[in-house]
């Protein structure tokens, strides 16, 4: 009986496999046709049967450039942009959707240290950054059984060096791995969909709004209450605003 519902499990799989398949084909044939609604209509059924790809996301924001759909455009594009942060036809696509956008918004200047942080625990994402604590950790272990059954004082002076150096790497990658997911975690990137939301001070109708968002502006969310969020935005102002007027990024 197992058997049977492991055959039609896997039977499904390929089944709505092949449906993504086809659904992506004719989005495709329909975007290069300039039927950009069609194309949209087949990638994000595509996305409601829960497939998620950089190039899905990279296709979707396209086709809603075309049709110059400005938050939607952006927010697809960094959907992609998360997971493939290095893709520079992404980052250049979403670089010409941001131009559309009406706030021009400063980034706060980062100090030379926070820089440093960055690049280097920015070097690998958190999970690559735990696969290298584990490599290296079975890398330890080995060089270390290998101390003791090697013959030769240098070979055994050569193991054991290199099996401490390949343990502090080890919990250096797991330090890492730790606080590039608590920066993943804080990260609750967003982007306005209204075309204009009033930020005010407290989360309420009746509190005095302190600046004004536009379509397709990104900002970091920091806390909810109720039917609204705390955010803030890249000059580092924050605020608060109705819940219904963004869209999280991290929702897949």
């Amino acid at each position: 009986m197992k058997s049977i519902f492991t055959f039609l499990l896997i039977l499904f799989s390929f089944s709505v496999q092949a449906q993504n398949e086809a659904l992506f084909n004719n989005a495709t044939e329909a975007y290069n046709k300039g039927d950009y609604n069609k194309a949209i209509e087949n990638y994000l059924e595509i996305v409601e049967a829960g497939q998620h790809s950089a190039e899905l996301y990279f296709n979707l924001g396209n086709s809603y450039y075309k049709i110059n759909q400005v938050a939607p455009s952006i927010y697809y594009y960094e959907k992609a942009l998360l997971l493939k942060p290095n893709d520079t036809d992404i980052k250049n696509n979403l670089g010409y959707a941001q131009n559309m956008t009406l706030d021009a918004i400063e980034l706060m200047p980062e100090t030379g240290l926070s820089k440093v942080y960055q690049e280097i625990t920015g070097f690998l994402s958190f999970d690559q950054w735990a696969y290298a604590a584990v490599v290296f950790m079975i890398l330890f272990v080995l060089l270390y059984i290998g101390f003791y059954y090697l013959k030769y004082a240098t070979q055994k002076r050569i193991a054991f060096i290199t099996s401490i150096v390949s343990l502090l790497i080890a919990i250096v990658s797991v330090i890492f791995a730790f606080l590039q997911y608590a920066d993943f975690e804080a990260d609750q990137p967003a982007i306005v969909f209204d075309n204009e939301v009033k930020v005010t001070a407290e989360p309420n109708e009746r509190s005095q709004a302190v600046f004004t968002l536009h379509e397709g502006t990104k900002l970091n969310v920091l806390e909810e209450l109720k039917d609204y969020k705390k955010i803030r935005i890249a000059d580092g102002q924050t605020g608060w605003l109705n819940s219904q007027s963004i869209r999280l990024l991290k929702d897949f």
